[in-house]
């Protein structure tokens, strides 16, 4: 796990070299933000921590094995998957080098960013879980859709009110104390009072796709 992970910078290069294991990066123009974003391997989508992105490439502190060759694609950006392949891997990051250059000003002007550097819209991961809602004297069930460090979003038959203050407890994770803050269609969104740190996240995310996998 990273030291101070929930202000882990992320430094923007303008170099086109692919971002070098930490101890043999050297110093470059750059700009930093926090940044956190998807990794997709062989169709499975979990969270990274972004540590360096270049023109060329991309370091990230990822939370599964992935070796030397293998083809990944990183979303930087929501919604926007750069294709890649891993060119080193050393402790829990790696090196990826993209197929295509990126352009990285453009990168950082198009960046949603709050006043402390934070992204606005943290990376979703698509899941398929049972979760309890508590909200006030009442229980709902419902299946979780899709999940974040600062939200999920839920399926559920019964309509719970706008900015309703709510408990979600999910199979095998510790309770949230979140808000409601959108509902549409049978489904609605809660945002969590408090970000749930990235390592813990993904934790669970792997013990539960352990523990359903077939024997």
């Amino acid at each position: 796990m990273l030291p101070h992970e929930c202000i882990e910078e992320t430094s923007l290069s303008l170099s086109s070299a692919i971002p070098a294991p930490p101890e043999r990066r050297r110093q470059q123009r750059h700009r930093t933000i926090l940044r956190v974003g998807a990794l997709i391997v062989d169709g499975e989508r979990e969270l990274c921590l972004v540590r360096n992105i270049s023109a060329g490439g991309v370091m990230v502190h990822v939370y599964r094995p992935c070796a030397v060759g293998t083809r990944v694609q990183i979303e930087i950006k929501n919604d926007h998957p750069i294709a890649g392949e891993v060119v080193w891997e050393e402790d829990a990051n790696i090196g990826i080098e993209f197929d295509t250059p990126i352009d990285v000003p453009d990168l950082l002007a198009t960046s949603k960013l709050l006043g402390d550097g934070r992204l606005a819209r943290r990376p979703r991961v698509e899941i398929d879980r049972a979760v309890k809602l508590r909200c006030g004297a009442d229980t709902y069930w419902a299946r979780a859709r899709d999940i974040s460090q600062g939200g999920v979003k839920v399926e559920l038959e019964e309509e719970m009110p706008i900015d309703a203050d709510v408990v979600v407890t999910l199979d095998g994770f510790r309770m949230l104390a979140g808000v409601v803050r959108w509902r549409r269609e049978g489904q609605c969104g809660i945002s969590f009072i408090q970000v749930i740190p990235i390592a813990e996240l993904c934790e669970w995310l792997r013990r539960e796709d352990e523990t359903r996998a077939p024997s």
